[in-house]
């Protein structure tokens, strides 16, 4: 791949106030003057590649990183990006008319791939121009670089292969075998309030969801802390076999404890098996938000809580 059709691929990013502001607060950290440019360097590469996967709706961790951490900054040549439930994505500078990415020995493990980001003289613009999965060498040449979009579809690829290893099998639950974490309905529910929780099971699991079904449904429940929004809910999912080879589902987001109504603009989303939104509740100040479909065996589907920019995603295999 030659560096033209690398151009032709980048996606450039403008250098904020906001970005200079946080690369020079770490800066100001470090008594070594090589250090403090090394350090300044890499936030902005870090900034830029934190703004493309945003753009992309990709989730970041942006402060968590060893990038964002002072002491790390300080024993260690890092710009490493959490992405969330993936790993660390090391985003590397590159200066204006450099043919290589430098890629110090210390960040060749422990990555999920390497981003370069190409640096315009004055500072002003960051340009991400390649990927790669893997280093081996402190100085990768620009022209080995892979394209942005592979660096998008190695991620998607770790994302579903994350997903397949935790996905809760449904199946299971209705020969009583059950994932770590899924309690029964009236653990989660309020013992004060025996009857929603009669309410619940007989909407969701116990009886047969579709008229003249002949199965026998099951329901479980699962607490979600949105820590960092405050607020603490709990996910319920039931399912029951259909007259026909498929099973009934309900997913449903109550509040945990003595709180009567969900969070304002709470949503419960079911994402189907690429990470796509195919079913969508909002809270309005209700006491619950639910939603009902139907899957074969063998399908996958993921659903999410989300509350602000706080979400929990839990994955399924029917």
């Amino acid at each position: 791949m030659t560096q033209d059709k690398h151009k032709s691929l980048a996606f450039s990013v403008p250098l904020t106030l906001k970005a200079h502001r946080a690369a020079e607060r770490f800066r100001q950290q470090q008594a070594d003057a090589q250090k403090a440019k090394q350090v300044y360097l890499n936030t902005l590469a870090v900034y830029a590649v934190n703004f493309y996967l945003g753009c992309l709706g990709i989730e970041t961790d942006l402060e968590s990183g060893e990038s964002w951490d002072p002491v790390e900054q300080t024993l260690a040549d890092t710009g490493a990006l959490i992405v969330k439930g993936q790993g660390k994505l090391e985003c590397r500078p590159v200066l204006p008319n450099q043919k290589v990415c430098s890629v110090p020995s210390e960040v060749w493990t422990d990555r999920i791939g390497y981003v370069a980001v190409q640096l315009n003289p004055e500072l002003t613009q960051a340009t991400l121009i390649g990927f790669a999965s893997t280093v081996t060498v402190e100085e990768l040449p620009l022209t080995e670089l892979e394209s942005l979009a592979v660096c998008i579809q190695h991620l998607n690829q770790l994302k579903r292969q994350k997903l397949a290893k935790k996905r809760v099998q449904l199946s299971q639950w209705l020969h009583n075998v059950f994932d770590a974490g899924w309690e029964a309905v009236e653990t989660l529910l309020a013992p004060q309030q025996p009857e929603l929780a009669f309410q619940f099971r007989s909407a969701i699991g116990v009886k047969p969801i579709s008229p003249g079904s002949p199965g026998i449904g099951i329901a479980r429940g699962k607490a979600i802390d949105l820590e960092r929004a405050g607020e603490q809910v709990a996910l319920f999912v039931g399912l029951a076999p259909s007259a026909t080879q498929e099973i009934d589902i309900s997913v449903e987001v109550r509040p945990r404890g003595r709180q009567m109504y969900l969070p304002q603009d709470l949503q419960l989303m079911v994402l189907d098996n690429v990470g796509e939104p195919v079913m969508q509740a909002n809270a309005r100040s209700t006491k619950n938000i639910q939603l009902e479909f139907s899957g074969e065996t063998g399908e996958s589907f993921s659903v999410k809580v989300a509350l602000g920019d706080v979400s929990v995603t839990e994955a399924f295999l029917i």
